[in-house]
């Protein structure tokens, strides 16, 4: 009995919002006492289940829109991002569908320089033909260690370390104007001591479906992540 009234009462307080004024005062004149009625007995015609469930469900239907809305509008994958190419051109990401990513921000004096970049160009060899792509965002935000323009970055890159993969324009990774792209990487890896990017060559594994698989630390070598990037591909 006591359950069924304070149902009856929690649903005349949502209905209260979305009535006339004119409904209000009968509303609140109701007796307690005859909350223990199906609400179709109690509230006066012009209150009736044909008047009100309308509104109601026009109000929670809308509601229900937009929380659709924003999920809908809701990053799912790599795949939804567009991102800026060394020129400052728009690369939209869905051109690496099928393939296995690896995105990394990248400085050009840091003391793990020598060590990623010549391991990433050596993984981009043995698997670009089965379907391996690197990712290299620079990035100044750690040291300092990334200072150069991105024309000097990119000759750097192909000339000391023979990259061929795509290095694209500078980014931040941490801070409110941290990249787009970054925030969902981060959001769905999160790393030791918080989410944020701890230093250069933070290295994110991404599937041949856009999900973000696993996160590797800075002093994780990139070598060591071929067994993992080999189970992606699905080669022996």
């Amino acid at each position: 009995m006591l359950c069924s009234s304070a149902k009856n009462l929690k649903y005349l307080r949502q209905f209260a919002s979305i009535l006339r004024p004119t409904h209000l005062d009968s509303v609140s004149n109701l007796a307690v006492s005859h909350f223990s009625k199906p609400i179709h007995t109690v509230l006066p015609h012009s209150l009736s289940p044909p008047v009100v469930a309308p509104k109601a469900f026009e109000f929670l239907g809308l509601r229900l829109n937009r929380n659709m809305a924003s999920q809908s509008n809701k990053p799912q994958s790599v795949y939804d991002f567009t991102v800026k190419d060394a020129k400052g051109k728009d690369v939209d990401l869905s051109i690496y569908k099928g393939k296995v990513l690896i995105i990394v921000n990248v400085a050009s004096q840091c003391g793990l320089t020598n060590s990623n970049y010549t391991d990433m160009t050596e993984l981009y060899r043995k698997y670009k033909d089965k379907g391996l792509e690197i990712l290299a965002f620079p990035c100044n935000q750690f040291g300092g260690q990334e200072p150069g323009s991105i024309e000097d970055i990119q000759q750097m890159v192909c000339t000391r370390f023979k990259a061929e993969y795509p290095i694209f324009d500078k980014v931040d990774v941490n801070g409110d104007n941290a990249a787009p792209l970054y925030k969902f990487l981060k959001s769905s890896k999160g790393g030791f001591f918080g989410d944020g990017i701890k230093w250069n060559f933070s290295k994110f594994l991404i599937d041949k479906e856009g999900n973000v698989v696993d996160r590797y630390s800075p002093t994780t070598s990139p070598a060591s992540m071929e067994k993992d990037i080999k189970k992606l591909l699905g080669v022996a």
